[in-house]
């Protein structure tokens, strides 16, 4: 379970990358620009058309690996309102972010919004009511727990630097993307040097 935690994080962030490399030119259609225009479909994009599939899997995999995450600390913090909440919030994070896998509709489609494109924005949108309030919670439940404590303003500090950018979009998306992998792998580590 230890390898799969750390896993998690390396996978998407490698995924991601990859395709975006194979893909290029087939994102550059869908109106995506990498500093331009960087999250007019993407990454949500990668799922559609060729090696789609890849992606799907991907945003599968990595949620149901946030949701190992999320009970591995609810099971492993000290029970508090804080870290319970924290880690529930987490595991919803996980389940929106496996949610992702309802294929998005093309932004410049002339067609009309599809059910699994409205699933995949709402499930975009859960992600973030979800991930933030869980990292805050989380902060405070590290700052409960001796062995987590310097964890908790690591914490607070990619929350002040991710959420803006989560909304801002543009350019600071990768930001928030960085900033989120980055936490989530520290976090597992920690997690597996308390065992």
């Amino acid at each position: 379970m230890k390898r799969i935690l750390l896993l998690g994080p390396i996978l998407f962030a490698a995924v991601l990358t990859t395709l975006t490399i194979v893909k290029y030119n087939f994102l550059l259609s869908l109106g995506w620009h990498p500093l331009n225009a960087p999250t007019f479909d993407w990454p949500s994009g990668l799922a559609l058309g060729e090696f789609g599939f890849i992606m799907t899997a991907t945003f599968i995999i990595s949620g149901l690996i946030m949701i190992l995450f999320s009970t591995r600390l609810f099971l492993d913090l000290k029970p508090a309102f804080t870290s319970q909440a924290g880690s529930t919030l987490l595991a919803l994070s996980g389940l929106a972010l496996a949610s992702l896998a309802f294929t998005t509709d093309p932004t410049l489609s002339t067609t009309s919004a599809t059910w699994h494109g409205r699933l995949h924005d709402l499930s975009f949108v859960i992600l973030g009511l979800t991930l933030f309030p869980a990292m805050s919670l989380l902060g405070f439940a590290f700052r409960q727990n001796e062995k987590w404590k310097n964890l908790s303003t690591y914490t607070w500090l990619t929350l002040a630097l991710a959420a803006p950018a989560f909304a801002l979009k543009g350019a600071a998306f990768y930001i928030f993307l960085f900033a989120i992998l980055l936490w989530n792998e520290i976090a597992v580590i920690r997690l597996n040097s308390q065992r």
